[in-house]
């Protein structure tokens, strides 16, 4: 569709719409850098929006203080997730599960079931919905944790460390890597990011939903896993989860342009997350 696909307006709307996903693939990418699995995500990002505008709308407070808090909050979350895998020694598939479930209970019981919302918003809170500059501001702040992901792994020991204890926890334990340490802070550095994405979800809705989050789970992973096919094979990467995303948006995008149901977005991604994890488990066989 030459005429309105490849249009800078659909761009806009490509990137914004998918800011979202765009972070909560980033937190997934985190621990599984070190081998872990961080389930709690999706519901961690509905509990952050709702907190967002609850903050607001219940409590008085000012935007920005809200938004702090609720990225404080995010990263609290990804510590005890931490502590439960690397204290309390259970799966980490099994606690952050756990975990989102029992958020996804507090985001109910905060809501009591019903939509928050607010007659208007200020101005700062709305923006980071909008575009600054012809940019949409969703994109610059996911370019710019993007880079400071990047940076971090690929110059940084902690990054270099967390893909150490990935590949092998044991040998890491034998070189003096602290695994629960990394491992501590790769869940709170999930949870930070999920935070920052409970901000930006709460001013594109501008309305609280405790039912919004699990839905961003299955794109989140997908991006993830199918980033470890490309840039750097067989390995999770910032510019490869992104590409991954991208791709994704654009095929999604492409299909809703098409006429597609409502129904083949969520088929699209699940049929991606099982391709994704075959292609990321034989892109890293070859890498051995």
């Amino acid at each position: 569709m030459p005429e309105t696909f490849p249009t800078w307006l659909n761009f806009q709307a490509i990137t914004s719409a998918k800011a979202v996903v765009a972070l909560l693939a980033l937190a997934v990418m985190v621990p599984l850098a070190a081998g872990e699995f961080d389930l709690s995500v999706g519901y961690l990002v509905g509990l952050g929006h709702v907190l967002a505008i609850g903050f607001q709308v219940k409590s008085g407070m000012g935007w920005e203080p809200a938004c702090a808090l609720v990225v404080l909050i995010g990263t609290g979350v990804g510590v005890a997730n931490g502590l439960l895998v690397t204290v309390g020694r259970i799966s980490s598939f099994i606690a952050t599960l756990g975990t989102g479930t029992l958020l996804y209970g507090l985001g109910q019981w905060y809501t009591g079931g019903e939509q928050l919302f607010a007659p208007d918003y200020p101005a700062g809170f709305l923006l980071l919905s909008e575009n600054l500059l012809q940019i949409p501001v969703g994109l610059l702040v996911v370019l710019g944790l993007a880079i400071l992901l990047w940076l971090g792994f690929e110059y940084l020991a902690t990054g270099r460390f967390l893909y150490v204890i990935g590949a092998n926890p044991r040998a890491a334990d034998l070189t003096g890597i602290s695994t629960r340490r990394y491992k501590l802070l790769a869940f709170a550095g999930a949870g930070g990011l999920t935070g920052v994405a409970g901000v930006l979800l709460a001013s594109q809705l501008r309305v609280g939903q405790s039912g919004v989050g699990p839905d961003f789970l299955l794109p989140a992973f997908a991006g993830a896993l199918l980033g470890a096919t490309s840039v750097r094979p067989g390995r999770v990467n910032v510019w490869g989860t992104l590409l991954a995303v991208a791709v994704l948006a654009v095929a999604v995008s492409g299909l809703q342009q098409l006429g597609a149901e409502f129904y083949v977005e969520p088929i699209f991604h699940g049929a991606m997350l099982v391709i994704a994890v075959g292609l990321a488990g034989y892109a890293e066989r070859r890498r051995g």
